[in-house]
C-alpha cells in the first residue's frame, strides 16, 4: 500500500500502485476515519481477456475477527476508470454504489479470475459528509 494524505480534510491512499498483475495480490488493510469514499480503478492496459473483481470489505471492531463484503465491482475485462462509491447518502446499485457508511479498518481485494495481465492502480478518496 502506498501513500496516505490526512491533510486536505480528505483522505487519499493509494491501495494498490500502477502494476501489472497476472495473479490475485495480496489483499490491502488500512484504517480510516472517513465515513463514505470514492475508490477509482485505473486499468491502463490489458492483455487477452482478464477479468479482475474489486471487492471493499469491513472489519469488525476490536479483534477484526469478523469480515463483511460492503461492495463487490463486477468483473473488470478492459481498460479504463471505473469508479466504485460508498455513502449514506447514495441509492445503492449493484457493483458500483452501497449505501453504508464505513467502518474504521477496511480491506480491498482485487481477485483474478485467469493469468492474463492487466495493469491498474486503485485510490482511495475518503471524507465525512
Amino acid at each position: 500500500m502506498g501513500d496516505v494524505n490526512r491533510n486536505s480534510g480528505k483522505e487519499v491512499i493509494e491501495i494498490f500502485a500502477s502494476a501489472a498483475r497476472t495473479a490475485t495480490p495480496t489483499a490491502a488493510t488500512f484504517s480510516t476515519r472517513s465515513a463514505q469514499c470514492l475508490i477509482f480503478i485505473d486499468v491502463t492496459a490489458a492483455t487477452s481477456t482478464p477479468s479482475t473483481v474489486f471487492t471493499v470489505i469491513g472489519m469488525s471492531p476490536g479483534d477484526k475477527a469478523t469480515e463483511y463484503t460492503i461492495l463487490a465491482s463486477a468483473a473488470i475485462v478492459g481498460v479504463g476508470m471505473t469508479v466504485l462509491r460508498i455513502s449514506p447518502h447514495l441509492t445503492a446499485a449493484a457493483n458500483t454504489i452501497a449505501k453504508d457508511i464505513l467502518p474504521s479498518t477496511i480491506k480491498v481485494t482485487a481477485t483474478h479470475g485467469n493469468a492474463n495481465s492487466q495493469t491498474y492502480s486503485v485510490t482511495f478518496i475518503g471524507s465525512n459528509p
